[in-house]
């Protein structure tokens, strides 16, 4: 089994900088970080960029687009420590303006890894084109968040949702249990040793794989809905 890019050293890193959450004490620091934090998880996405195709070919794995900053941006939050205490990074697809759509997602945090995929913050228009393509084609939904990989790997469809069915939608309808969810995600947490393990990779993909279907459903659903509505917006324009 292939050794994992991370090491004992990244959690080490990680930890410390969550008990030094401190801009001098991070610049004195940063050889170590780029070493054994940054370099591993680029070294990932150079790997996923080689798999991903074969069942996510519209997700991008670029360390410019899918690497997160290791600096936090304060300006409007209450919690004022300047840096992220995890290395993270996600895959976006292609097809989407930056920030939306559904992808995949991996973090090692000083504590866990968490694995998987989804859509977290969906816009209004995103949200109800999701819930229209749920509603016109259940069987398929269903079929996705069910299937045997899916639950194996994520433990089933997760997320905040509301305490009752949507306006629109009638309280009895075949898809009501998926209809009330806000954010639609799938994923798994592992202790944070799992990065430096050689199943890592290998259960990476297998999650990835698993949940590939339904970020494939949610992004189809957002940009089939917005086919829709340029289209009706040309016929009245002409």
């Amino acid at each position: 089994m292939a050794q994992s890019l991370f090491t004992k050293k990244t959690l080490a890193f990680l930890r410390a900088l969550k008990r030094n959450n401190d801009r001098e004490w991070f610049r004195a620091r940063k050889a170590d970080y780029e070493q054994h934090v940054r370099t591993p998880m680029v070294a990932l996405l150079v790997r996923l960029a080689r798999d991903l195709p074969a069942f996510a070919p519209d997700l991008v794995a670029e360390p410019r687009v899918s690497l997160f900053r290791i600096y936090r941006d304060t300006r409007f939050s209450a919690d004022k420590r300047p840096l992220k205490t995890q290395i993270a990074a996600h895959f976006p697809s292609r097809r989407f303006p930056k920030g939306e759509g559904a992808g995949l997602y991996i973090e090692i945090a000083p504590q866990w890894v968490w694995m998987g995929g989804g859509i977290y913050m969906p816009s209004a228009p995103e949200l109800q084109a999701i819930r229209a393509a749920i509603g016109d084609d259940h069987r398929h939904f269903r079929r996705i968040v069910t299937a045997p990989a899916f639950v194996r790997s994520t433990g089933g469809l997760a997320g905040e949702q509301l305490t009752r069915v949507p306006r629109g939608y009638a309280a009895d309808h075949p898809a009501a249990a998926y209809l009330r969810y806000k954010q639609l995600i799938g994923g798994k947490e592992y202790p944070a040793d799992f990065a430096c393990s050689g199943r890592f990779y290998p259960e990476l993909l297998s999650v990835f794989r698993s949940i590939a279907p339904l970020v494939r459903f949610l992004n189809t659903a957002i940009l089939d809905r917005s086919s829709q509505v340029r289209d009706f917006s040309r016929s009245l324009a002409g």
